[in-house]
């Protein structure tokens, strides 16, 4: 006899990239930010009074809601704090589908949207992407009319993990015409030319959902938090963990919170690199996919992306592939350190000469 629910034993489970031990490897496999969190958020670790572990955090997360409510220009009851953004994530699958509804999200995009409706043992509306990954947004709309039991729709952008943005008036059209909730994923947005930040303060089935991992540099923190519609939002306070942002977690955040500038400054470092691989990537024969996130999406020329994957991996230098057949001519290189990319070009030139690098030991 099992005790373990029959959709949890079928179902696979997220895999993260992979996290070495090793400081030597270079890891372009995972999106973090290659540079330091603002200097405030060290000074704050620093200045945090241990003995406030002794009693529970704020579980509501009010001095962080205050401050981004500042940021963003609405009421603080328009904001939820959450453990990452997948909390945001997973928590909408909870509190907007129905338990025989429907979750919706284009393909390819972010790999974790399937599981978590397969935890909820929901179905899943997956809408396929335009052969060169743009948005059929106006077929997408059509497509999920037709299908009432879709009551959430998760809508990447700067979409992962192609890299691609969706113009604001495209993204509008389809937050309009979808009849559920529609959660815009912009984990990425800082290193984007846009946001989307006005139709989550305008329209009431919209929620955008941030994360201080990419461009604050604090993957190891875990915060997101999402904007919108405060019934929605209230929604998801509703069902969170009694206690699910750590006392830590917040003070760190707040203090990254009050130094933007710092990280407008690492965000602008990226780009500058960001642009550069791409041109020397697209100059030795790679397809490169426009990019407006901290990774590229790259087809490599005369070997596969398995190939190049393992080729890199056995100079020590991780990036991402994700076998499949939309994803499966594609590898996504996350945006390192200038020295992290000379090396990263160094060893690709010599690979698509048809020779070998001397492996690192």
């Amino acid at each position: 006899m099992s005790y373990i629910r029959k959709s949890v034993e079928a179902l696979s489970g997220y895999v993260p990239g992979e996290q070495p031990d090793d400081p030597s490897i270079i890891k372009l496999n995972t999106n973090e930010n290659p540079y330091a969190a603002s200097p405030c958020v060290g000074e704050a670790l620093r200045g945090f009074d241990a003995l406030a572990l002794g009693f529970y955090p704020d579980p509501v997360c009010r001095a962080l809601r205050t401050r981004l409510a500042e940021l963003h220009g609405c009421r603080h009851e328009q904001v939820f704090v959450g453990n990452g953004s997948d909390e945001v994530l997973a928590l909408s699958t909870r509190a907007f589908v129905e338990n025989d509804g429907a979750v919706g999200f284009f393909d390819p995009t972010y790999s974790l949207y399937p599981v978590l409706a397969e935890i909820r043992a929901v179905k899943q509306h997956v809408v396929a992407l335009k052969e060169d990954f743009s948005w059929p947004i106006d077929a997408a709309v059509a497509e999920l009319g037709a299908d009432p039991a879709c009551s959430l729709f998760f809508f990447t952008n700067p979409n992962a993990p192609t890299g691609r943005l969706c113009p604001l008036d495209e993204v509008r059209r389809f937050c309009v015409g979808f009849k559920g909730v529609v959660v815009l994923d912009e984990a990425y947005v800082d290193f984007a030319a846009s946001d989307c930040e006005a139709l989550a303060l305008e329209l009431d089935n919209v929620l955008i959902a941030r994360t201080l991992s990419k461009s604050y540099s604090l993957a190891g923190l875990r915060l997101g938090y999402a904007v919108g519609d405060a019934a929605l939002v209230e929604a998801l306070y509703k069902i969170k963990d009694s206690y699910n942002v750590d006392a830590v977690a917040q003070a760190m955040a707040l203090a990254a919170l009050s130094d933007v500038p710092a990280m407008r400054s690492n965000v602008a470092r990226v780009i500058v690199t960001r642009e550069r691989l791409a041109t020397a990537l697209a100059g030795l024969g790679f397809e490169v996919c426009p990019s407006q996130a901290n990774f590229l999406w790259v087809s490599p020329p005369r070997k596969t992306a398995e190939e190049m994957f393992d080729a890199l991996r056995a100079q020590r230098i991780l990036v991402r592939y994700f076998p499949g057949e939309r994803t499966g001519r594609f590898l996504r290189i996350t945006i390192g350190t200038d020295a992290d990319i000379d090396r990263l070009l160094s060893v690709v030139k010599t690979l698509c000469r048809d020779g070998e690098p001397e492996r690192r030991t």
